[in-house]
């Protein structure tokens, strides 16, 4: 992981990227950390401190950013941030995150290009009502059958959209170590 630091680096001084612009205004320095003000103002208007857009709000998140920030440096001398249980804590976030946005940005993908006529509607509900499902109007129930068909086609994309990388996939299992 270093050596991927160190190439980033590398390249970024190549292309002239100055990681650090020498004209950034300081803020706040923690030992050899500095925030800038820019880094800053980007923080606290995520924050729940931005709420209030107060010189005193904005001191409060500073020193509760310092503070972070202290306690992170103290974590790191400890060596906490090398400890199997956090490395595997960052691993898990890191592949939940990625799977949820892989979803995320496939069920937009699903959602743009499924589409449902008023044929099927009309039959959905014409079986709804054989089958003594349907206890409103046709015009009633017309935008929640669409969903509810709109729906079902989007889970049945995105299942054939799992199946299809199980199939492409090359997947061995010993069954018997279950054993």
């Amino acid at each position: 992981m270093k050596r991927n630091f160190l190439f980033l680096f590398l390249l970024m001084f190549i292309f002239g990227c100055n990681p650090s612009p020498k004209n950034k205004q300081v803020l706040a320095k923690i030992n050899n950390y500095e925030i800038t003000l820019d880094e800053f103002k980007e923080a606290f208007k995520d924050s729940p401190y931005a709420y209030s857009d107060s010189e005193e709000s904005q001191k409060d998140f500073l020193n509760n950013l310092i503070y972070r920030k202290l306690l992170l440096q103290d974590a790191q001398k400890r060596g906490l941030d090398k400890d199997k249980s956090f490395l595997k804590m960052i691993e898990k976030f890191w592949e939940q995150s990625l799977l949820k946005l892989a979803i995320d940005r496939k069920t937009r993908e699903v959602a743009g290009s499924v589409s449902v006529g008023d044929k099927e509607i009309e039959d959905a509900y014409n079986n709804m009502a054989k089958e003594i499902k349907a206890d409103k109007t046709y015009a009633q129930m017309y935008q929640q059958i669409k969903w509810e068909i709109t729906r079902a086609k989007e889970t049945k994309a995105l299942n054939e959209w799992v199946a299809q990388l199980r199939k492409s996939s090359d997947i061995k299992v010993n069954y018997d170590l279950l054993k």
